[in-house]
């Protein structure tokens, strides 16, 4: 039986991750480069922060500056955006909040060391991909929760105009659902659709006062 020796994934695509590094060119930056370098990584620096990010980057180390927070950054609310490790410098109540708010998935302490770049990115890493896993199957739950709550609206549409039971309005949406080859959900959505056009009564128009015409006197 062949075993397996258990490294991480996160550990064995290292030197296959593109990343980008926003961060100044200082001593900093220089050493994150030549970190990010050396495990393999491949390496774009800019300075400052750009509003696009290219559809590869696999990873983002973002220095947290107060110059930053003036920097509009779309990407960072992107639900499909790489994990970011911020780097930071000042550890006061304004960039600590900006850390929340950029949700980043990890951070580094300035000065850099040669130590705790590679655990970094590792746990940034899978934190990230657990996370997007999770809203995945939140999504998931609440779309399948919605088609029950109106499936159960459509039941009960069908046993209010029908007089029948719940039992037999469900296998009445079951049956049409087969015989038109698509999903109880849909046949549900139909049906609500329909009551709301059939029950839709529209305003009737405001009409002009009638008055009544004064009789002849004799």
């Amino acid at each position: 039986m062949r075993r397996t020796d258990g490294t991480s994934p996160f550990l064995r695509d290292l030197r296959s991750l593109q990343v980008v590094v926003f961060h100044p060119n200082d001593q900093d930056g220089q050493e994150i480069t030549r970190q990010l370098q050396r495990i393999g990584c491949q390496v774009k620096a800019f300075w400052p922060p750009q509003e696009r990010l290219t559809p590869e980057a696999d990873l983002v180390i973002l220095a947290v500056r107060p110059e930053v927070l003036s920097i509009d950054l779309p990407w960072i609310d992107s639900e499909e955006r790489p994990p970011v490790i911020a780097v930071v410098t000042y550890e006061n109540p304004t960039i600590v909040e900006a850390v929340l708010r950029l949700r980043c998935n990890g951070t580094l302490a300035s000065p850099v060391r040669s130590f705790g770049l590679l655990t970094s990115i590792v746990v940034a890493r899978q934190f990230a991909t657990e996370l997007r896993e999770k809203s995945k199957l939140a999504r998931r739950l609440e779309h399948r929760l919605a088609g029950i709550r109106r499936l159960t609206k459509a039941k009960a549409i069908l046993v209010q105009t029908r007089g029948i039971t719940e039992e037999q309005a469900y296998e009445i949406i079951r049956e049409q659902a087969m015989s038109k080859r698509t999903t109880t959900e849909e046949i549900a959505n139909a049906i609500i659709n329909a009551n709301d056009i059939l029950a839709y009564q529209p305003k009737s128009e405001s009409l002009p006062k009638l008055t009544a015409i004064p009789g002849r006197r004799g």
